[in-house]
């Protein structure tokens, strides 16, 4: 009766089942997920072979000078000098289009490339990379711009040198019979050649000048006494500021102020430097951890790859489950998959680093590769003294030093507010000679002409009349001569006042110049705060990576071991394929985990060394700080 009832149910449940079964096959047939192997596959990775490359050794590397001199502005100054004037006004009017370098990249040119593979040491990849990178060559410009601008703030005490040459005629009606004696048009010409030359005062801000004006001139006036003349004149003015543009040294505040901040652009590059070299570290030990991780790769596809085939034939002879292949199959995978990742890694590791590098002797597109021949050192002893990093942070960060120099310059700053406040007292003289030379014609006196008068007889009178002549008759060198006599002089003295009622914008300035100068030291002991934080966060990460590269080594070791044994037990038949590759799988990820404490520890130390700012000097790179101080000959009075 049982049975009967069993197998009625099972006539009416198994229909329904077999209908909803079909039924929702129907319904996800548009997302059934095929697991066939392409027609094409992609050819497998590598599991032997080697990994890196076949490289030749650099000559030895000197380390390289990479601080920025004053004289390095000199290369961008050629072509400018007084004797090299004629090509530059030549070269304004040449047809010619410019077109930059840049713009001519050929087409053989970018498929250039240098095929040889370079065997660097840390370094020598970050001597070569310090020499050869266009990106930190474009950052060692900016103390050079700078140094420029030294060399602007002193160019206000240039000499000024001026000349002047013109030619004036003029030709009017006469308005009086007697102006000409009967000509109808009254004719002046003049001829001037002037020289001029003034100077800002380097001392007292004053500024002085010398003028030297000459003057040639020819009319047809019968009442002109000295026609023509020669009226040369020499005058010497000073004008001297008394209160505001004027105290101890403060002609050359602007010059200070441009050193200042040519000082901040050489500790800006310094920071710049030391990014730059932990930036080639990094790429390195990046370029080590991918060769590393594809070797743990490869070692667990080999691994994979010996399961599958063995587990093929134990499915075969019938001692093993079609499942355990299959498991060994998906698991050898993934392996592959990890491997075609780790060599893509690597190479964009390698592309990273040989680009920044740039190690191109012979400028093709493409430059030669780089194969890191340092390796880790986890055994390495490592000891750091939290108050001596400490110490040598604020002593050595270019960081730190830069924003020192921003406090002085915004006190600088905060000294020429402070001198605009007060008001103008300017005092201005002049002293001034002058002479004249030329031909003085005979006069008739007016009035009653007396026969013993005057101290010449004019030219055509039909009576015996005496007439007066002036007595600057002579020629240019003549005017010359009389100008040194000090006859004729003049000088004047002039003291003038200036100021505001409220003087509102020099206060505003002088406030701002203020707010500016706390700015900048409240910003100076949050960089020093976060000194603080970089150097121990640094040092516990250097300890911290210290104790993980061990204990990796050790997880290392044991998984080793512990697959070992499961293998042993796997081969009879005590354990199974999917607890095999439990322990494989935790063995390569202990392997991979020792690999990036490594790498990880070598990059802390470089974080130490760039936390203390240390970093330059541990790889023996020769960078300090260049007094941009200098006094051209006009800048020294």
């Amino acid at each position: 009766m049982l049975r009967k009832k069993f197998f009625i149910l099972t006539l009416v449940i198994l229909p329904l089942l077999l209908v909803g079964t079909r039924a929702g096959v129907a319904q996800d047939s548009s997302l059934k997920v095929s697991g066939e192997m392409p027609k094409t596959p992609l050819p497998p990775p590598n599991t032997t072979g080697p990994i890196r490359m076949q490289s030749m050794p650099v000559a030895p590397q000197e380390p390289p000078q990479a601080s920025i001199p004053p004289s390095a502005a000199n290369d961008f100054e050629h072509h400018d000098s007084i004797i090299s004037l004629p090509s530059i006004f030549a070269h304004q009017w040449s047809l010619s289009k410019e077109v930059a370098p840049e713009n001519l990249i050929s087409e053989r040119f970018l498929r250039s490339s240098d095929s040889n593979v370079r065997g660097l040491t840390l370094k020598e990849a970050i001597y070569i990379a310090l020499r050869n990178n266009p990106g930190l060559a474009a950052s060692s410009l900016d103390p050079v711009a700078s140094t420029e601008t030294i060399r602007q703030a002193n160019g206000t005490f240039d000499p000024n040198l001026t000349a002047l040459g013109d030619v004036n005629k003029t030709v009017v009606p006469v308005t009086s019979v007697l102006q000409t004696g009967g000509g109808k048009d009254f004719v002046q010409k003049y001829f001037d050649w002037n020289f001029g030359l003034n100077k800002v005062s380097s001392v007292t801000n004053g500024t002085w000048g010398v003028t030297f004006n000459n003057n040639r001139a020819l009319n047809n006036s019968l009442f002109t006494g000295v026609n023509p003349s020669y009226n040369p004149s020499l005058t010497l003015s000073l004008s001297q500021p008394l209160l505001q543009n004027f105290g101890w040294k403060f002609a050359t505040i602007n010059v200070q102020i441009a050193e200042s901040g040519q000082k901040q652009a050489q500790w800006n590059y310094g920071q710049t430097l030391q990014d730059f070299v932990q930036k080639i570290g990094g790429e390195y030990w990046n370029v080590v951890l991918s060769e590393e991780n594809l070797e743990v790769a490869r070692a667990a596809l080999r691994f994979n790859l010996d399961l599958v085939k063995n587990n093929s034939i134990s499915v075969k002879v019938g001692t093993l489950a079609p499942i355990d292949l299959q498991e060994a199959q998906a698991a050898s995978a993934t392996a592959e998959a990890n491997v075609y990742t780790a060599e893509a890694n690597l190479k964009n590791s390698r592309t990273q680093l040989r680009q920044d590098v740039m190690m191109n002797p012979y400028a093709t597109f493409l430059p030669e590769e780089i194969e890191p021949i340092t390796r880790t050192n986890p055994t390495e002893k490592i000891v750091v003294d939290e108050e001596r990093a400490l110490e040598l942070a604020v002593q050595y960060r270019p960081s730190l030093g830069s924003m020192r120099e921003a406090i002085r310059n915004a006190l600088l700053q905060v000294k020429f507010s402070e001198n605009q406040v007060l008001p103008q007292l300017n005092l201005g003289t002049q002293f001034g000679l002058s002479a004249t030379a030329g031909t003085a014609p005979c006069q008739a006196p007016f009035g009653t002409p007396k026969a013993d008068s005057g101290n010449c007889t004019p030219a055509g009178s039909t009576i015996a009349l005496s007439g007066n002549k002036l007595p600057f008759g002579g020629i240019y060198g003549d005017a010359l001569n009389r100008l040194w006599g000090f006859s004729f002089y003049n000088y004047a003295a002039v003291l003038t006042f200036q100021m505001p009622l409220d003087n509102a914008v020099p206060r505003a300035a002088l406030a701002q110049a203020r707010v500016l100068y706390e700015q900048q030291r409240l910003l100076y002991r949050s960089a020093l705060s976060q000194a603080v934080i970089d150097v121990q966060s640094a040092l516990a990460n250097l300890y911290a990576d210290q104790k993980r590269a061990v204990a990796t080594a050790q997880a290392t070791f044991f998984a080793r071991e512990s697959l070992r044994d499961e293998q042993i037990r796997f081969r009879v038949g005590m354990a199974t394929t999917h607890d095999l590759l439990q322990f494989q799988e935790e063995e390569v990820s202990a392997e991979g985990n020792q690999v990036q404490a490594e790498v990880d520890l070598e990059n802390a130390k470089l974080a130490m060394l760039h936390a203390d700012g240390t970093l330059l000097q541990a790889f023996q790179v020769n960078w300090e700080i260049q007094n941009p101080h200098e006094v051209p000959w006009y800048a020294a009075f």
